[in-house]
């Protein structure tokens, strides 16, 4: 329910009729004290009491961490609920009526609610069942206990089409079940079949663990699919606001100011498992304003990313880096020994080998420059201009201001290049890059006040080579990066080649990446050499997901397409400078309206897409 739907009347009856002092002691123990109550605040670590509540104003106060607020910002804080889901909950223990509108929206809610409560505990019991014997040996041969697997929920989708389908049928929730996307309509005939079969289920829950949506990991020998099938969006479930395991990690949290990110379910799960329960996980692989407002509700004042420790992992670093600085979030990065994952690292390690490592984490700014120049000022200079080409998106997300400039003034003393030049390499309009050359750019998390759009122009290096990819392992020099992504995204499902709205793989440049892209029809890969390695390194960075693969696809054919379409105009642009045009030239200078609306539609689709 979205704030603006709520009265200012309704708030105010809300807050008179609740008993602020009988709601706080459900969480704090509070002692009279004259008119006021005094207890230690839930807020913060403290051993004197400085945390009052004052019945006659109606508002709480900390004097130890400065919080304050009424009723509502108390659950709010409390358990990170959205204002609405606060008034909801007050309203319905005061027995507030709302209006109709207030009503019908509530009574929606709570039907999705109970569908997914109900497809929880549909999978929890299938988990615990005879049935699932061999998925809890599945969980145990990863490392996970049976305490841990219950604290998280986990549960079991067997590959049977119709189980949780029959059960919501036979509670009148199908309307609800296919709302949330746990059951799909059959294409032919009546009735729904699972949406998540043959996998592990883990829950993703709210903050005050009511669960939202669910992650499925696939069982070798399963129905099929990606490794990973999240929940699709839904009026409940919202991936860029939600984080797996801050239900759980909340408290440690707050108590330490500081939460430790990675990007796996079970990387989370076994980091909980040996005590390490400021853990949370990404339900995506972008990190969106929404969760940093997550976080900030837990009091996170500081952010550890530990991530894998391939190639893909230090991408990934990159990938977030935007959305984190031009937030202001204070981040850390903890490197993990090559080719290890935060989850089995943490099974021979156990905490006090996860602590180590959290505790030697280096600041994100300067693990990004030492990574993509390690030399620093004694760099060549190609060197430099391909590690300020690494650098653009990452810029591109921070907005013009105080943390922009810093961020420029701590590159200016890496690289040995003054601060206004890299801005103006970093952040100036970019030029059609040549096909032959590496440039690409990976998929951003939606804009947003905190991460601007990052379709904002970009640099020109004069006499410099194009950046490589963005993200994961650069292409080989001289195939191009963009166009191995497409091709690569074709050759692990052929069938998002109908997503090129504009025939960007129609100009492919390269003759072994078309040739490679004749070949996925039967299922052959031919490119060899060079062009066979840039596409394995372009596969390694791909996502596991079909629904994100698709978008990666449409965002770089877009790409492609904008690229094309830019050179184009460039030589319209020379041709204009001819003095006496011949008919030829007047003919195409014809065709640059056409260019420019086609263009406008491209950049339309990709802003949509971001």
């Amino acid at each position: 329910m979205a704030s603006r739907r709520i009265s200012p009347q309704t708030l105010e009856e809300l807050r008179h009729r609740v008993d602020l002092p009988g709601l706080i002691s459900r969480h704090v123990a509070l002692t009279p004290s004259g008119k006021e109550f005094r207890g230690r605040c839930p807020f913060h670590e403290e051993r004197t009491p400085s945390f009052f509540v004052v019945p006659e104003k109606g508002f709480f106060f900390c004097h130890g961490c400065r919080a304050r607020g009424d009723a509502v910002d108390f659950l709010r804080r409390m358990l990170g609920l959205s204002f609405g889901d606060a008034v909801r909950e007050l309203a319905r223990e005061v027995g507030l009526p709302v209006s109709e509108s207030e009503a019908s929206a509530a009574d929606s809610s709570q039907r999705l609610r109970d569908v997914t409560r109900l497809a929880q505990e549909h999978f929890q019991a299938l988990l615990w069942s005879s049935e699932g014997a061999s998925t809890r040996a599945y969980l145990e041969a990863r490392g996970v206990t049976e305490e841990t697997a219950r604290a998280f929920g986990l549960g079991w989708a067997p590959e049977a089409w119709d189980r949780l389908a029959e059960r919501l049928e036979r509670a009148g929730l199908r309307e609800a079940g296919l709302e949330t996307g746990l059951v799909q309509p059959r294409k032919k005939g009546a009735g729904c079949y699972d949406f998540f079969r043959g996998r592990v289920m883990l829950p993703l829950r709210s903050p005050d663990g009511r669960p939202l949506g669910f992650g499925g990991r696939l069982m070798s020998g399963g129905a099929g699919g990606p490794k990973y099938l999240n929940s699709k969006d839904s009026p409940l479930y919202h991936k860029a606001d939600t984080l797996f395991g801050m239900d759980l990690a909340r408290a440690e949290i707050r108590r330490l100011h500081r939460a430790v990110l990675v990007e796996g379910y079970f990387d989370c799960v076994l980091l909980h498992q040996v005590g390490v329960r400021h853990a949370v996980a990404l339900c995506s692989t972008h990190l969106t304003p929404g969760h940093l407002q997550v976080l900030a509700r837990a009091e996170a004042r500081e952010l550890v990313l530990l991530l894998d420790g391939d190639a893909a992992g230090l991408a990934a670093v990159e990938r977030l880096s935007g959305p984190l600085l031009a937030a202001g979030v204070a981040t850390y990065v903890a490197l993990l020994p090559q080719g290890e994952d935060p989850d089995t690292f943490a099974l021979r390690e156990g905490g006090a080998g996860v602590s180590r490592l959290l505790e030697d984490a280096r600041p994100l700014t300067r693990h990004l420059f030492t990574t993509v120049l390690p030399e620093g000022r004694e760099a060549s200079f190609e060197a430099k201009m391909l590690a300020l080409g690494r650098l653009r998106d990452v810029v591109a997300k921070i907005p013009p201001g105080l943390m922009r400039t810093a961020f420029l003034d701590a590159l200016s003393a890496h690289v040995g290049l003054p601060s206004a030049e890299l801005e103006g390499v970093l952040a100036g309009p970019r030029a059609p890059a040549p096909a032959a050359v590496a440039t690409t750019r990976a998929p951003v998390a939606p804009t947003s006040p905190v991460s601007p759009p990052v379709g904002t122009p970009e640099a020109t290096v004069a006499q410099a080579p194009s950046p490589p990819p963005a993200v994961g392992t650069p292409a080989e020099r001289g195939v191009d990066a963009l166009e191995a992504r497409a091709v690569a995204c074709v050759l692990r499902n052929p069938s998002v080649r109908d997503q090129d709205a504009f025939g960007a793989l129609e100009h492919l440049q390269e003759a072994g990446l078309r040739m490679a892209l004749g070949a996925a029809s039967t299922g052959g890969l031919k490119a060899t050499g060079v062009v066979a390695r840039a596409l394995a390194g372009a596969t390694r960075t791909l996502p596991t997901e079909e629904d994100a693969l698709v978008k990666v696809f449409r965002v770089t054919c877009c790409e492609l397409s904008l690229r094309r379409l830019d050179a184009e105009l460039a030589k319209l642009a020379e041709l204009t400078r001819d003095p006496r045009p011949s008919g030829a030239i007047l003919a195409r200078l014809s065709q640059r309206s056409e260019l420019l609306a086609l263009r406008h539609r491209v950049r339309q689709v990709l802003q949509s897409l971001r």
